[in-house]
C-alpha cells in the first residue's frame, strides 16, 4: 500500500491510499468518510486487476478539515484532486451512499476524467423518509454520540451479519464522534446531503452507469435506487437480496463480482468504439 498526503489550497490535508496495479478505481465512502470502510474489498479488487484509490475525506480520520466549505460540490472537487494526486488521468468511480452523491457532482463537473460510475446505495434527492431519518440522526448525534454510532450499526447491517461480526459494532462505537469538533464535521455533511438534489441535472450525464442497492437497506431504501434507474435509462442495475446499507462489506464476493463484470463491459465498449486501424 502506498500512503501519501494531498495538501489542498484551503489548508486541508487528505490522507490517500493506493493499492495494486491495473485499471484505476476510485472508491468514495459514504457519510463516515473513511478509507478504512473499504478495507474488506481492497484485496479482492486488487486480485481482479484494479488499482484501488481511496482516501479519508476532509475532517475525518487522518485528514484535516481545512477552511473550505463542505457541500457536495466541494467534496466532489476534493475527490477530483485525489485522482490528480494519484496520477490518474481517467478512472472508474465507485461511490457508496453519500459517495454516490459526490460521484454525480463529479460527473457533472469533469466527465472526461471518468470511465464509468458505480452508484452504490445512493440517491438523486432526499425524500421525506431520508430527510426525517437524517434529521433524527443529527439530533441524536448532539445529545448521545455513542448511541448515534450504535444506531448506524443497527440500521446499517443485517442483524445476523452483525451478530456474527460483533467486532465491527465495537469498532463503530470506538470511532463515535464524541467531541464537538467531530460532531460538527458529521453535522455539516448531513446538512450537505439534505440540500443535494441532482434530479434536474443527471440527464446531462452521458456515462456508463451501474446502480446498486440492497432490498433490506433501512438507511437508503431500495426505492431510491429504482428512482435513480429511471433517471439513467441506460444504466445497469443490480439489487442485492440482503446485505443492509453496508452491503459492500457484508456481501464482499457478490459486490466485487458485479463490479468486475461492469468493468469488463466497459472494456468491450471501448474496443467497439475504437477506430479501425488503417
Amino acid at each position: 500500500m502506498a500512503a501519501s498526503t494531498l495538501r489542498l489550497e484551503d489548508g486541508a490535508e487528505i490522507a490517500v491510499h493506493v493499492d495494486g496495479d491495473g485499471r484505476d478505481l476510485l472508491l468514495v465512502t459514504g457519510l463516515g468518510g473513511t478509507a478504512a470502510f473499504w478495507e474488506p474489498v481492497v484485496a479482492p479488487l486488487r486480485e481482479r486487476g484494479f488499482r484501488v484509490i481511496r482516501f479519508d475525506q476532509r475532517g475525518i480520520g487522518a485528514s484535516t478539515r481545512g477552511a473550505g466549505a463542505v457541500d457536495i460540490d466541494w467534496l466532489a472537487q476534493d475527490s477530483l484532486a485525489v485522482l490528480e494526486h494519484a496520477g490518474s488521468a481517467r478512472a472508474l468511480l465507485l461511490g457508496h451512499s453519500t459517495g454516490g452523491v459526490i460521484l454525480q457532482a463529479m460527473a457533472l463537473a469533469e466527465p472526461s476524467r471518468i470511465a464509468g460510475l458505480v452508484l452504490s446505495g445512493s440517491w438523486l434527492r432526499p425524500n421525506r423518509y431520508m430527510a426525517e431519518l437524517f434529521r433524527s440522526r443529527l439530533a441524536i448525534l448532539r445529545i448521545a454520540p455513542r448511541e448515534y454510532a450504535a444506531m448506524v450499526a443497527f440500521l446499517g447491517y443485517p442483524a445476523d451479519w452483525l451478530e456474527a461480526n460483533w467486532p465491527r459494532y465495537e469498532a463503530m462505537l470506538a470511532a463515535a464522534p464524541m467531541t464537538p469538533a467531530q460532531q460538527d464535521v458529521v453535522a455539516e455533511r448531513i446538512e450537505a446531503i439534505l440540500r443535494f438534489d441532482s434530479s434536474g441535472e443527471v440527464g446531462r450525464i452521458a456515462l456508463p452507469v451501474l446502480i446498486q442497492g440492497a432490498e433490506d437497506d433501512l438507511i437508503v431504501p431500495a426505492f431510491l435506487q429504482r428512482e435513480q434507474a429511471r433517471a439513467f435509462p441506460g444504466a445497469q442495475v443490480h439489487m442485492f437480496r440482503t446485505g443492509g446499507h453496508f452491503f459492500p462489506v457484508t456481501r464482499v464476493e457478490e459486490f466485487v463480482g458485479v463490479l468486475a463484470r461492469f468493468a469488463e463491459g466497459l472494456d468491450r465498449l471501448t474496443l467497439r468504439a475504437a477506430p479501425a486501424s488503417a
